[in-house]
């Protein structure tokens, strides 16, 4: 099978070659690793490669909804066994895992085939894909540009046509944000929708969530279909949804009533393409006979903000720490940004911390009321195109607070308080929507419907109330279908190929 071939093909579609003996397991493999060799020097988007393993299984026999389809695994929280969960981090590179997570488990049970783990910032603590343990990944639309993060390497490797689509996961928009830099289906699920065992509970206490990126909604439906259950060593019994989410992906949604916004909730600088984005998705959802009008949700989300990264950094703190305690490694190990965040983190008072999970339950009282006016809200998924590679690596308050880092002061500075409130900016002013539905548990989607002037992607965003996955899976086969983006493709990429024979990973060669 040609690369132009492979392409145009979903997910779905590659499942029904197979099923009908149009084409093998093993030649779909091999289309995916000959594109991943003629992309990857220049996106660098897989950072451990399965290629033996992955042509062991292709020569199996496969059962399950995705059988012999070509698949990748992000590396974060997404555990291959044998094969580390570097996390981004040069400290936990070497670690095999002991175990399968259980969203790799179901993606295997449905009959995929992976044949890598795709690259991510170190423990998925920016909105960027640029780890010192990997180099960063580049967006396919433009490699100057980045792909977003923390799941950068799936959506990038989607985007290019490595695989149809790739295991991604978002506890503050990084499903969402990547799809958006690179023109691909977002949907974080709601909380306890997919599970996140065995290794642990509820990261974030829920917040966080694995999914896919994708680049046809109907692949969207059906990999949730294979991953939403629940997790018998989890927390609680997630509730089932009435149908597949298949189902609901292929029926029009009703008259919908809309609630839109585009001004930051923090009160930062939104770009004109954003704006423009969501203008467009107001105008085409208008056409649909949907109802749309501005409206605001009430909460204070700048405040959330500040309670969202109160607790991220206070979770990165610990995963440093567990780091340190496996691998008896020294702080030199982690980046200078993660060390900084990290101290952070430790100057939170386990009564701060409390408060500011209790305050979780006020934002999602907020959003129950926006969503007894409307189905959905809509938003830009960021506040500006995608940033070129290097622009947000180390921010200026970043810069002076390694300084206090160096000389011992910023763990007491931290504790006086303020700190938090002086990086809300840098870190969430270029995606200031997207943590609300963590927080709240509430599914979100990012669709592309908008490329800017310059040809790069810039998707816009819909939040849903509980349980409302198949509403937005329905909304945006709706889209997808008045607007199609599936057929598009970024531009060539330059010719930068490895040696014939050669399969590359930034951790050997494999």
């Amino acid at each position: 099978m040609d690369y132009s071939d492979y392409r145009r093909h979903d997910a779905v579609g590659l499942a029904e070659l197979v099923a009908d003996g149009q084409v093998g397991a093993e030649e779909l493999l091999d289309a995916a690793i000959t594109r991943l060799g003629a992309v990857d020097p220049v996106l660098n988007t897989v950072v451990y490669r399965l290629d033996q393993r992955a042509r062991t299984r292709a020569r199996s026999a496969l059962t399950g909804r995705f059988a012999g389809v070509p698949f990748l695994v992000k590396d974060l929280a997404q555990d291959v066994v044998g094969t580390p969960t570097g996390s981004g981090s040069r400290a936990l590179a070497a670690i095999p895992a002991a175990r399968n997570a259980l969203v790799v488990d179901r993606w295997l049970g449905a009959g995929l085939v992976v044949f890598g783990k795709t690259n991510t910032p170190e423990f998925g603590a920016k909105n960027i894909t640029e780890p010192e343990a990997n180099g960063p990944t580049r967006n396919p639309w433009n490699p100057a540009h980045t792909p977003g993060g923390s799941s950068g390497g799936s959506a990038a490797a989607v985007a290019a046509g490595v695989v149809p689509a790739a295991g991604a996961n978002d506890g503050g928009g990084s499903i969402r944000i990547p799809a958006a830099c690179c023109g691909l289906v977002g949907l974080k699920p709601g909380r306890g929708v997919v599970p996140s065992g065995p290794a642990v509970g509820e990261p974030l206490h829920g917040a966080v969530t694995n999914g896919v990126v994708t680049r046809s909604v109907r692949d969207a439906a059906a990999m949730l279909d294979v991953i939403a259950g629940p997790d018998p060593t989890g927390p609680y019994l997630g509730a089932r949804a009435d149908e597949s989410y298949t189902v609901a992906a292929s029926r029009p949604p009703r008259r919908l009533r809309i609630g839109y916004a585009t001004a930051s909730p923090l009160g930062t600088p939104v770009d004109r393409e954003a704006v423009a984005a969501v203008d467009d998705a107001v105008a085409l959802l208008d056409e649909l006979g949907h109802h749309v009008e501005p409206a605001t949700t009430g909460i204070d989300e700048r405040r959330l903000a500040t309670d969202f990264l109160t607790m991220w950094f206070a979770s990165l703190s610990r995963e440093v720490d567990d780091a340190r305690r496996r691998t008896g490694c020294g702080p030199g190990s982690f980046e200078l940004d993660t060390r900084v965040l990290a101290a952070v983190g430790r100057s939170v008072s386990a009564p701060d911390y409390l408060a500011a999970l209790e305050r979780w339950n006020g934002y999602t009282q907020g959003l129950v009321a926006f969503h007894e006016r409307y189905d959905l809200l809509l938003t830009p998924t960021l506040a500006s195109p995608p940033v070129r590679v290097g622009e947000l690596t180390t921010p200026p308050v970043m810069r002076m607070l390694s300084r206090l880092l160096v000389t011992g002061r910023l763990a007491r500075l931290a504790r006086l308080g303020g700190i938090l409130d002086s990086i809300v900016d840098d870190n969430l002013g270029r995606t200031p929507y997207t943590q609300l539905a963590n927080i709240t548990g509430r599914p979100a989607i990012s669709v592309p419907l908008y490329w800017t002037a310059a040809g790069l992607p810039l998707g816009v965003q819909f939040v849903a109330p509980l349980g409302g996955e198949g509403l937005l899976l329905t909304l945006a086969a709706q889209l997808e279908q008045a607007r199609p983006w599936f057929d598009r493709q970024p531009p060539p990429l330059p010719s930068v190929n490895p040696p014939a024979g050669q399969v590359h990973s930034r951790h050997g060669i494999r």
